[in-house]
């Protein structure tokens, strides 16, 4: 990921947790964690600088509760963040699809047949457009959040049931959770040479290792 790239992910996050606060509800940063796939030392960062920027207030409640509050300000640039990530996804979308065609023609045309996706969010739905009409057949959704929901025809479960449907190739189908997802995997004993991302950030078919972008 180049600094632009983590530039675009940094004011995502922002936006994200900006449009919780929105809702005013009293969320924890253990909640805030939990609902935008972001690690709790992240949230805690995120949250004081922007708090510290004037767009978030902070407001105690009884036995040590805290509620998280857009200001003026911050109501501003949530907006304004809004109208630049429009811009992104669209751009997102079109390199995502070629990423994840590029993928699966790989995965193909290395003899793999079936493939579990894991991880559920906008770009699992632009993965499951590609691998349409590629060859590879998408057997499995995995998502510890979303278990019980459906994917397009196919019911999510959890990372820990859908391991158990065999000893599939397994793509990471989420920006937001991607590398996340990959370290729950290794410590679920996934072997690294099964685990697939678009975009160079996995293992490449008929390539030792794994490549970085």
């Amino acid at each position: 990921m180049n600094n632009n790239d983590e530039k675009v992910l940094e004011t995502y996050r922002s936006f994200l947790l900006m449009a919780e606060i929105a809702k005013e509800e009293a969320l924890s940063q253990r909640e805030l964690s939990r609902r935008l796939g972001i690690a709790l030392g992240l949230v805690n960062s995120y949250l004081k600088n922007l708090v510290a920027k004037g767009y978030v207030r902070v407001k105690n409640f009884p036995k040590n509760r805290y509620a998280y509050l857009l200001t003026p300000k911050g109501v501003t640039e949530k907006s304004r963040l809004a109208y630049q990530h429009l811009s992104y996804f669209t751009n997102l979308y079109t390199i995502a699809r070629q990423d994840y065609a590029v993928l699966f023609r790989s995965l193909h045309a290395a003899g793999v047949e079936k493939v579990v996706f894991c991880g559920v969010d906008e770009v699992a739905e632009i993965a499951y457009l590609s691998i349409r009409g590629s060859g590879v057949e998408l057997v499995a959704v995995m998502d510890d959040e979303l278990a019980g929901e459906k994917f397009f025809d196919k019911p999510i479960v959890s990372l820990a049931k859908g391991l158990l449907a065999g000893n599939y190739k397994i793509v990471l189908a989420s920006l937001k959770k991607g590398a996340a997802l990959r370290e729950q995997l290794l410590r679920m004993g996934v072997n690294p040479e099964n685990i697939y991302a678009a975009g160079g950030k996995g293992r490449e078919p008929g390539k030792a290792g794994n490549r970085e972008q």
